[in-house]
């Protein structure tokens, strides 16, 4: 059933449908956070994943800062991320990222990287001081840390990130097992359930979370078996959104899903427990991560 999914003409994939359609950003507070950004040499996953909701986060005044470097030491096909072997951590970034909460009076910071298979902790040391740092000038924000799978250092990295709680510990599985070889090629469902566990059996109070992209050829009992999952290492938090390819060398679309089968799977992750959805087309980790109630 996939392979056939994966044979549609081109053309199909190409016509985007009316509920994928977004006007260009512009207002005052994107040409702000454009600004602040560039002018403290910082790097966002908005812009290096060709995030599809720059426009409307960036004149909320909202971004998601990317640390460690925009050049990943994997290359997964449903990413536009660079993959390469990336400069050590910079050790001005923590204070860089500071200036930009203050500049932009943020209440609330996602923090995201890329993988960084190349150090001996994954970079959860740099993800510490970052955090850490913006603590000491903004005493008052709360963090959002989305972390990569720290594939050979999950229990040195969960140690090493207790000294920055508290934060939303937020790890992404991003597809069903069965597409993990295509789409994830290094990375693994099950190790990626387990840190969501450890960071919820070793942090006492906190929220950890999870996402997951449709439109890749996966199943609806996939779907459901990935949400089981997730709940079975006691999840509080999800999204779920449509995969829109990032580039020319990303993976293709397999299927556009309506806005009505992301209601279908909002009011099962909410049946099976979750305790904050978004789930939509646009749906990505950190969109309206802010938002106390999501459900």
């Amino acid at each position: 059933m996939q392979e056939d999914k994966a044979q549609i003409p081109k053309q199909q994939k190409r016509r985007l449908p009316p509920w994928l359609r977004r006007p260009l950003p512009t207002g005052g507070s994107y040409q702000h956070t454009n600004e602040v950004l560039d002018s403290l040499g910082l790097q966002t996953i908005c812009s290096n994943a060709n995030c599809p909701n720059r426009g409307e986060c960036w004149s909320r005044g909202t971004a998601t800062v990317l640390i460690l470097g925009n050049i990943c030491t994997r290359n997964c096909k449903f990413c536009s991320v660079n993959s390469g072997r990336p400069e050590p951590p910079d050790k001005t970034e923590p204070s860089r990222l500071a200036q930009m909460a203050i500049q932009m009076k943020l209440k609330y910071l996602v923090i995201t990287s890329v993988d960084r298979d190349d150090l001996p902790d994954g970079g959860a040391g740099h993800f510490r001081d970052c955090i850490d740092t913006v603590r000491q000038q903004c005493p008052d924000i709360k963090f959002e840390i989305l972390v990569p799978d720290f594939r050979n250092c999950q229990t040195r990295a969960v140690e090493i990130l207790r000294d920055a709680l508290p934060f939303v510990f937020a790890h992404n599985v991003e597809t069903v097992p069965s597409l993990y070889s295509i789409a994830r090629a290094g990375g693994d469902y099950q190790q990626s359930l387990n840190l969501l566990k450890m960071a919820k059996e070793n942090y006492n109070d906190i929220q950890t979370k999870s996402s997951i992209m449709l439109g890749l050829g996966e199943t609806d009992d996939e779907v459901e078996q990935v949400l089981r999952g997730l709940r079975d290492v006691d999840c509080d938090r999800l999204t779920i959104g449509q995969y829109l390819k990032p580039s020319k060398d990303s993976l293709d679309v397999v299927e556009y899903i309506t806005p009505a089968k992301f209601d279908f799977w909002k009011q099962k992750a909410i049946e099976l427990g979750f305790s904050w959805v978004i789930s939509g087309p646009f749906a990505r980790s950190s969109y309206f991560a802010e938002q106390q109630n999501a459900v």
